[in-house]
């Protein structure tokens, strides 16, 4: 089954993301965040489950308000921004290229990567009208949380969607998702990283190339 809203556009080679493929994408955003510094461990099991709420919530909000499409991917790039731990996981995607990047380049990379990520997805969120998320379960997994939701759309059959959360770079964020084993970012670090060799490694040519797609 291939979930509507992840279907790639032409801009991303006319490829099709399956539910599983949705999953397979952020093995690497989990790691780069075990790796982030250490900070008070004050989350728990409950506030990370009412984050995901939150977020959840917000998401039906835009999607529910009639607004345009313009109007709506304005507003799911400030719901990215308010709950994803933006810096973890472009750094995570962008890969070893980060470690040699100037400190003004992952500053771009990361804007960049913001707004890509909110557009790619924002245009399918469209397909949740009529849907639910609903947040079943949440659970402690060694240094981060694991909020279990199940995602109902019309004419699917239910799947589950895990979001990870941590609080370990200072605020409360989800990291990463996964959908059936898989995970997101992985993905997104794949799309990335052929981008990055289309241009020669050119960093610079990168930002500027994802600053027009999504």
């Amino acid at each position: 089954m291939t979930i509507p809203f992840l279907t790639q556009t032409p801009n991303n080679a006319g490829m099709k993301m399956s539910r599983r493929q949705f999953g397979v994408a952020g093995l690497s955003a989990g790691l780069a965040a075990a790796t982030a510094p250490r900070m008070a461990f004050a989350l728990n099991t409950a506030e990370a489950r009412a984050l995901v709420d939150r977020l959840v919530a917000e998401i039906f909000q835009v999607i529910n308000s009639g607004q345009s499409e313009a109007a709506m991917l304005r507003e799911f790039e400030r719901i990215l921004a308010r709950y994803a731990d933006v810096p973890i996981i472009a750094q995570s995607v962008l890969g070893p290229p980060a470690r040699s990047a100037s400190r003004a380049q992952m500053r771009a990379f990361t804007e960049a990567f913001q707004g890509y990520i909110a557009r790619k997805y924002g245009r399918r969120f469209r397909e949740f009208i009529g849907g639910q998320v609903v947040v079943t379960d949440g659970r402690q997994v060694n240094r981060y949380f694991e909020i279990i939701s199940t995602v109902r759309l019309r004419n699917e059959s239910p799947f589950e969607l895990r979001w990870l959360v941590s609080d370990r770079s200072g605020q409360d964020r989800f990291f990463n998702l996964i959908i059936e084993g898989v995970n997101l970012m992985t993905t997104e670090r794949a799309e990335v990283g052929g981008m990055l060799d289309r241009r020669g490694g050119d960093l610079d040519a990168l930002i500027a190339h994802l600053r027009t797609v999504g």
